[in-house]
């Protein structure tokens, strides 16, 4: 059997590496729906954190292979890019919450709209990191965008106040109520259901509260892409570390959500950690410059990185330890 095409590089890596993570992400989320989640439950905080354990050791020990294998700098990127798209995932959290709560989404049906979202996000993820490697590549400048742009959304985050968004004023949403049939009501795990049409009486399709949700959470995804794909650009330009550490921050938010959503009003000062990490993930790519390196050390990067998270997360559970939700709202 000829087995050369394996060895044909694709953005920079052999097609083996490509088509034998694609196989494990694909084995993880098999194992995820087909053995621990065979049947529909709700997940408690409890199971959500052991599966949380479980994932960030997946994406750790993966992360392990990418030092022995491809090097010391590539690790480091890996675990750097790990770490930060871990934690911007994080602020999925809280839309995601609005939009459950919008949609008034069971808990026992949650895990379900989450599995697809994830099955979205790779492809889309995919798609946005391909097309941004391709650019990089042919325009070097566009580095230096990326930058300049982490830059000032970090600066807008530390200055700007949050306000909840409205979820019944979204566009998006007025846009399928006006042009679909859709369903006031849940109908169980579907997405959508035949019934008749209240006008005529013939049977249509229906779009449900559900399917509305998971469209909503993977246009949110895309949004916060815009920031978490400069970000990992900046770290490193290898598309195989940019992709694959992208995956794994974000195969494990699924199952990380059933226990943040529990705790989100224990993380108040995550967000201006956050938007330091970004204005310094920009603005590293500049002092490099400015020293004279061909790029800043990966470890420091890392360190830093790790740091400012780390002081973010700490601060916010020891400012917020004696309150409830509805003191923190």
């Amino acid at each position: 059997m000829e087995t050369s095409f394996l060895f044909v590089e694709w953005l920079g890596k052999p097609l083996w590496m490509w088509m034998s993570f694609l196989a494990l992400v694909i084995a993880i989320l098999s194992f995820d729906l087909g053995v621990l989640h065979k049947e529909n439950k709700e997940i408690g905080v409890g199971e959500s954190i052991k599966l949380s354990v479980l994932y960030i050791t997946l994406g750790l020990a993966f992360g392990g292979w990418v030092w022995w294998y491809l090097g010391a700098d590539s690790g480091l990127a890996y675990m750097t890019g790990f770490v930060v798209e871990k934690t911007l995932a994080l602020d999925n959290v809280f839309v995601i919450a609005l939009i459950f709560a919008f949609f008034a989404v069971p808990r026992l049906y949650q895990h379900r709209v989450l599995f697809w979202g994830i099955l979205g996000v790779i492809v889309l993820r995919a798609i946005m990191i391909g097309v941004g490697a391709t650019l990089v590549a042919e325009f070097s400048w566009l580095l230096y965008v990326f930058a300049a742009f982490l830059i000032i959304t970090g600066i807008k985050m530390l200055v700007v106040k949050d306000t909840e968004p409205d979820v019944s004023k979204n566009p998006l949403v007025r846009f399928m109520r006006s042009r679909f049939n859709v369903t006031d009501h849940h109908h169980g795990e579907r997405f959508f259901i035949k019934q008749p049409n209240p006008q005529t009486g013939k049977m249509v399709w229906f779009i449900t509260p559900l399917f509305m949700a998971l469209v909503l959470i993977e246009v949110a995804d895309v949004i916060f892409a815009v920031d978490s794909v400069p970000a990992i650009f900046a770290i490193t330009t290898d598309p195989f570390i940019v992709y694959t550490s992208n995956i794994f921050a974000i195969l494990g938010l699924r199952a990380l959500y059933f226990a943040l959503a529990a705790m989100i009003h224990r993380f108040q000062y995550l967000k201006p950690a956050l938007a330091i990490v970004l204005v310094f993930i920009g603005s590293k790519i500049f002092v490099a410059d400015m020293l004279g390196l061909e790029k800043f050390p990966a470890a420091l990067s890392l360190g830093i990185t790790f740091a400012i998270i780390a002081s973010g997360v700490g601060w916010s559970l020891l400012k917020t330890r004696n309150k409830t939700e509805t003191e923190s709202a």
